[in-house]
């Protein structure tokens, strides 16, 4: 029975349903948001959003079908990695006034330093990656920092509605910590009403492209390729964003999820090149069925190079088991694409989960 719970809950990461029980039918009217559309934006349509670029479009028999082909796989299961885990140091994190820092705490979520601010990226400090914590992927890597060590919080961006982005308790603790309610957070179109229903009212919406002023920093949306679904009901109806972030000597690009296209050259010319750029390089194979919306390491390193970044560190991988490819393999395959592109190693970072690197 577990098994068919968590092939329903590998559904909703997804194709996004918002409340599961044995019964398998969601609840989801509360999540719907209002939308109006922008006729002179094409990512907008009458319902939601849409991508710009050419994109293949899944349903739920494509879905059963990576399911059938899954099984007669040799997946590795979570007991077989022993990802380290780097000693951190919180007391350094939380009494660093100036040096610009990142630290990957697991998948998509970095605490980074700069200019004074603390920001986090998709923040997910549960144990699973599910609508439920008692089924669905589970933690294969601890987290890298406890979410009681960070530093005070003065910014979280989130990417997009999907389980392991957007963790409902993993926001509602924030809000909770001593401070939490000046914590703002920057969210895509439609997803302001998700975070006020739980008590966060420190929060921005934006459009792709729109610029919003933070003290000493801008904060800017962009385009990127992938899709929303939290619940039956609820196909893109809120949108997905990357996001930059820039002080006047210090430009970061957080991707997000994302699949590839020409929309980083754009990204790099209009607002690289970049310093930092935490960019995926997991959760990727089938090809046929993820590479729309999630990059391989070969497409990372493209991105890398697109957007100029400087400096770049990978996430979304050696986490959650959500794809078929080996956990430990992203990594591997990432090198070789360095080497490839003669790019050195310590260009585009993959660092142990807890990892801190001083950016200075």
């Amino acid at each position: 029975m577990l098994g068919i719970v968590n092939g329903v809950l590998m559904f909703n990461l997804f194709y996004g349903f918002r409340f599961l029980a044995i019964g398998f039918i969601c609840i989801s009217a509360m999540n719907c948001s209002v939308h109006t559309p922008s006729a002179e934006k094409p990512h907008h349509t009458q319902n939601g959003f849409r991508n710009i670029h050419e994109y293949e479009e899944h349903d739920f028999w494509d879905f059963l079908r990576w399911r059938r082909e899954r099984a007669n796989k040799e997946i590795p299961r979570p007991e077989s990695y022993n990802f380290p885990l780097a000693q951190n140091d919180p007391n350094f994190l939380n009494h660093n006034p100036d040096k610009k820092t990142v630290t990957w705490i697991g998948h998509a979520t970095v605490l980074l330093q700069m200019g004074g601010y603390n920001i986090l990226t998709d923040p997910h400090f549960s144990r699973r990656a599910s609508p439920v914590q008692w089924a669905g992927p589970e933690r294969v890597a601890p987290l890298g920092l406890a979410l009681e060590d960070l530093p005070p919080i003065d910014i979280v961006v989130i990417s997009h509605d999907h389980y392991d982005s957007l963790d409902e308790q993993t926001i509602k603790r924030l809000r909770r910590r001593p401070g939490g309610e000046k914590t703002r957070f920057y969210v895509p179109l439609g997803l302001k009403k998700w975070f006020t229903g739980r008590g966060v009212d420190q929060v921005i919406e934006m459009d792709w492209w729109d610029r919003s002023q933070d003290g000493d920093l801008e904060i800017i949306a962009v385009p990127v390729q992938h899709w929303s679904k939290r619940s039956l009901f609820s196909r893109n109806n809120t949108l997905w964003a990357g996001w930059v972030i820039a002080s006047n000597d210090f430009r970061f690009l957080f991707v997000g999820d994302t699949g590839y296209n020409s929309l980083f050259k754009e990204i790099g010319e209009k607002l690289g090149p970049f310093d930092l750029a935490a960019i995926p390089i997991g959760a990727y194979e089938p090809r046929w069925f993820m590479a729309r919306h999630h990059v391989n390491p070969e497409e990372s390193v493209e991105i890398h190079k697109d957007i100029g970044s400087r400096k770049s560190v990978a996430i979304h991988w050696g986490t959650f088991i959500l794809t078929d490819e080996p956990l430990d393999e992203p990594p591997k395959r990432l090198a070789a694409a360095l080497q490839e592109n003669k790019i050195p190693e310590d260009d585009f970072l993959f660092l142990q989960h807890g990892e801190t690197v001083i950016l200075d």
